[in-house]
């Protein structure tokens, strides 16, 4: 959030305010193996979830390798070369985004019965267990902006919206197996 503020007579600088550091107790740190994730009661998220095969294998195995890497140098207290710096950049989280932006996988949310599906499954508990703010629904994947009500875990909502939806696309796809990634992204 950005405040104006008065650095002198007559002028205005703008001032840069984030959020307020967490009180002891107030976030929750779930991890399920790969990707950490903070809670908060009453939270305001931003959500991704993508398609099971929405990043080629080939890249995936490459994150991977260049996640042990850099965990490796980290552990033996080793800097990184430039030339390790530019590898390891190569996938960043945004390149991630741009590879899953690209339409990869078999994109099932393109299927509008599908897309329809999932944008029914979003609203349903609008406004019993949380406030959708926001929402797109890509080929490959989903964003979700939301705010939780009192009581609600987003893990919670997540597993609901995907299993519902993973089940009855695969129906509608007339096909069987994974759907969702495992996990999901919050920013």
């Amino acid at each position: 959030m950005t405040k104006p503020t008065a650095s002198s007579p007559g002028t205005l600088q703008a001032t840069v305010q984030g959020a307020d550091k967490p009180r002891f107790g107030e976030v929750r740190i779930r991890n399920r193996g790969r990707l950490p994730h903070w809670e908060r009661e009453a939270g305001l998220y931003f959500v991704t979830f993508r398609l099971a095969d929405s990043l080629p294998r080939p890249v995936l195995e490459k994150i991977v390798d260049r996640r042990r890497m850099l965990e490796a140098a980290k552990c033996s207290g080793f800097k990184l070369l430039p030339r390790q710096k530019a590898i390891l950049a190569e996938y960043s989280p945004r390149r991630v985004e741009e590879i899953i932006d690209s339409g990869s996988g078999a994109c099932f949310l393109s299927d509008p019965s599908v897309a329809e599906l999932v944008a029914e499954a979003l609203r349903f508990w609008d406004g019993r267990k949380f406030r959708l703010v926001a929402w797109c629904i890509m080929p490959n994947h989903v964003h979700v902006i939301l705010r939780l009500f009192p009581g609600q875990e987003l893990s919670g909502i997540l597993w609901g919206w995907k299993s519902y939806t993973a089940r009855m696309a695969n129906r509608i796809l007339g096909r069987k197996g994974s759907f969702w990634q495992r996990e999901y992204m919050t920013g």
